[in-house]
């Protein structure tokens, strides 16, 4: 998740100046919804224990749907579930640093598997990644759903869980560690994608019983372009600090064709079939667009115009992605997260088709949605408050504002409203 972005010249430049007037030039024509409910502020200081909203997932009771919980990941303030009504039920903290001077846990993205046999046992298990031990948390969720109250999560994870892509402890110290995640049901274990901060890299792992516990196994991994071949015959890279790649954060598995769709935060959406080729099938609205990082604002800036190898529905970063099945549909819903919009795409053989676009504005019961990371959908009923389905996203910019403090939190949607 990063806020400062290349920016494409002309409307798209004027939009992403701070306002209603600015948002109204870029956001013409698009579907306004409203949240009604939200989760509690998140504040990133020390008073606010550094939480930081990030990334959410449902968990869906099987028996009794209006039970269903939502968990989200706060980065240094740990791990949220709450309730339908945005409600807390329990607070998980994360893991202290291993030893004095190394860092300590940092929670970023979180995914669920419901169903799933390990070591004989039925489980629901939702997969955390912990950016800054360079580990995944793995943690048992109680079947009783709301009812179990603080009791809903349970650490299952195993003591010898290994480091994702360090080699020791000294390299976690570089922070270039696990970030992103998405978990797909296996006969053989689910399996877990998970993407390296700072790096063009995703890995694939396999959950795996360690007694009542649960530990993970490396399977495969993808590197992907840094540099672009555009169609006048340059080559162009995505702007990005120096030292660093452009990243992959947001990603869902299509569960109907085991592919797994994974957004590169300044280029665009990947489709990563589990044997074959990966293809870029959604490019980012600065996509070929020339910038340069400056060294005293920490920012890129464009130095030419718009490329003719464009996308025209995203503008970086593109960022949280999830899927909703209905009717023998699939929908795609992914975060635009440089002009505080979502665009809709229909998934199909030949990858997605963009749909339509909407943004989530203020309302009654909440305010409306900026600069989104996260996102996750569930087309099942869950009761009177979402009797069509769910849609919660990450709120970069929570209001009302608390002076210089960095609020965030969690927006709850009814599905019937997306177009």
């Amino acid at each position: 998740m990063r806020y400062t972005r290349v920016l494409m010249a002309g409307v798209l430049a004027a939009a992403a100046v701070t306002g209603p007037a600015a948002a109204a030039v870029q956001n013409r024509g698009l579907t306004e919804v409203t949240a009604v409910a939200e989760t509690a502020p998140n504040w990133d200081d020390e008073a606010g224990g550094d939480a930081n909203a990030d990334d959410p997932a449902i968990w869906v009771s099987p028996t009794r749907p209006d039970r269903s919980v939502v968990l989200g990941t706060l980065k240094n303030g740990g791990l949220t579930a709450v309730d339908l009504t945005g409600k807390q039920l329990q607070h998980i903290a994360t893991p202290p640093a291993p030893e004095e001077g190394q860092e300590p846990g940092r929670f970023n993205n979180v995914d669920l598997v419901q169903g799933a046999v390990l070591g004989g046992r039925l489980r629901d298990l939702a997969v955390v990644t912990d950016r800054g031990r360079d580990q995944l948390r793995i943690y048992s969720v109680d079947r009783r759903g709301a009812d179990a109250k603080n009791k809903v999560l349970t650490d299952v994870t195993s003591p010898k869980a290994p480091l994702v892509f360090s080699t020791d402890t000294a390299e976690v110290q570089d922070q270039r560690t696990a970030y992103g995640v998405a978990v797909i049901a296996d006969p053989h274990g689910p399996l877990v994608a998970v993407t390296r901060r700072n790096e063009a890299r995703i890995g694939l792992f396999r959950l795996i019983a360690d007694g009542a516990n649960v530990t993970y196994t490396p399977v495969t991994r993808w590197d992907f372009p840094t540099s672009f071949k555009l169609r006048d015959g340059s080559t162009w890279a995505p702007c990005e600090e120096p030292g660093d790649r452009p990243q992959f954060e947001g990603m869902v598995f299509d569960r109907t064709t085991r592919t797994l769709y994974a957004a590169q935060e300044d280029v665009g959406i990947w489709r990563v079939p589990l044997t074959g080729r990966p293809e870029l099938v959604e490019k980012v609205r600065e996509f070929g667009q020339p910038a340069a990082y400056d060294e005293a604002t920490e920012e890129c800036a464009p130095t030419g115009a718009p490329a003719p190898d464009a996308g025209r529905h995203l503008s970086a970063d593109a960022e949280g992605l999830t899927i909703a099945y209905r009717n023998g549909t699939r929908t795609l819903y992914a975060s635009s997260q440089g002009d505080s919009t979502f665009a809709v795409y229909r998934l199909n053989a030949r990858g997605l088709t963009y749909r339509a676009g909407f943004q989530v504005v203020d309302g009654p019961a909440a305010d409306g949605v900026q600069h989104s990371d996260g996102a996750a959908v569930t087309t099942r009923s869950l009761g009177a408050r979402f009797p069509h389905g769910l849609l919660v996203v990450h709120d970069g910019e929570n209001t009302p504002h608390d002076a210089d403090r960095e609020g965030t939190n969690f927006k709850l949607v009814r599905l019937e409203q997306l177009p």
